[in-house]
């Protein structure tokens, strides 16, 4: 929106941002119809996600485990072997290869890709992921957070 605010066009604004010009279209149009509030996050359409994001984020950590301790011999982050394993284990109900693909594709980081990182495997993933994705659908002990209410994240950055 700022962009638009220095009377950049749509075109420019979908160029320097890497966005689709649809993308651009249909913001800039919410924003003209609606301001600021027209902007915040909608709740998801159609029907409920068959997949939990706390589902998600342990097949993940299951990607993040070195190839020799996988159940089977799969090679690290490769969907159609994750796939396999994840369905071996009961873990999902069925999980598709392109599905498992694109929940890998969808991270920033992606630590199955280096073998030089560290994976801290805790029993209370399941708990601690889900407090924390509560949090990022705006939910905080079952309860929605107010409108004034914010979720803040900082991280040390001790790597650096």
């Amino acid at each position: 929106m700022l962009r638009a605010a220095w009377r950049r066009s749509n075109a420019r604004i979908a160029h320097e941002t890497g966005l689709h010009l649809d993308t651009v279209r249909v913001w800039r149009g919410r924003f003209a119809r609606g301001g600021l509030p027209a902007l915040a996050d909608r709740k998801r359409s159609g029907c409920p996600a068959h997949f939990t994001p706390v589902r998600v984020a342990e097949d993940k950590a299951l990607a993040c485990q070195l190839p020799a301790e996988a159940a089977s011999r799969r090679r690290a982050g490769r969907s159609p072997e994750l796939a396999a394993e994840l369905n071996a284990r009961g873990v999902t109900d069925s999980v598709s290869p392109s599905a498992v693909r694109r929940w890998l594709r969808q991270d920033v980081f992606k630590p199955w890709q280096y073998g030089s990182w560290i994976f801290i495997r805790d029993p209370d993933f399941r708990a601690k992921a889900q407090r924390v994705l509560d949090l990022y659908a705006r939910t905080f002990e079952g309860v929605p957070l107010r409108e004034d209410q914010y979720v803040v994240s900082i991280d040390e950055k001790t790597s650096i």
